[in-house]
């Protein structure tokens, strides 16, 4: 399933630029800088893709930021358009690092694409990621998007046919205050014709 999820981002790539001013955020992003210290830090974005807009308006800011995905040629893309964002090829099922290492953390788009029996494994892995009062950031599906209250299968997106996975809110929100995360905010936003719910949690 992640494989055929990789080669269809990999596809993505291709009509990129077509396509990359069609989600405006730039509400989201000034919302969820205001949460977060006036100083510049360090930024996690898991499924950073090729790096916008959250890693591009980080790294304007002064920020270091480090970009996860699993398609090369998305990061071919991120290489190209942001040098200073250092890159990891790899699943973030997968990935890790030190404790208390980022100050704030992104998930846009792409945690939805993962199982999610595995949701509370990467909330778990973040929490010990984060420096105390940092904040995470994440797009979720929800029964606006799937039609469902629970859902497991696929949806059509821009011409290919990717795979969903989400909880109740209900169950999200337990699953992260049972993680120990705060949490500071939760809005349905529509973007690009989408509704998802946004989440901004932040770790005491």
């Amino acid at each position: 399933m992640q494989n055929d999820l990789r080669t269809i981002y990999d596809r993505f790539a291709d009509t990129y630029e077509k396509n990359r001013a069609l989600f405006d955020m730039s509400d989201v992003i000034a919302d969820f800088t205001a949460r977060l210290p006036g100083r510049p830090g360090l930024l996690l974005d898991l499924g950073c893709g090729a790096g916008e807009p959250f890693p591009a308006y980080f790294i304007s800011e002064g920020w270091q930021v480090v970009g996860v995905d699993f398609s090369e040629r998305m990061l071919a893309l991120a290489h190209r358009y942001h040098p200073d964002m250092k890159t990891v090829f790899a699943d973030i099922r997968d990935v890790d690092f030190p404790e208390a290492r980022f100050d704030a953390v992104t998930v846009i788009y792409c945690l939805f694409h993962i199982e999610h029996e595995r949701h509370a494994e990467i909330f778990r892995k973040i929490y010990r990621w984060l420096t105390p009062g940092g904040k995470l950031l994440f797009t979720y599906a929800t029964k606006a998007y799937t039609g469902s209250d629970v859902f497991n299968g696929y949806k059509e997106f821009m011409g290919e046919k990717l795979f969903y996975s989400h909880l109740s809110p209900d169950d999200l929100f337990a699953e992260l205050e049972s993680t120990g995360f705060d949490v500071e905010d939760r809005q349905y936003r529509r973007i690009g014709g989408e509704i998802f719910l946004w989440v901004t949690v932040a770790k005491p």
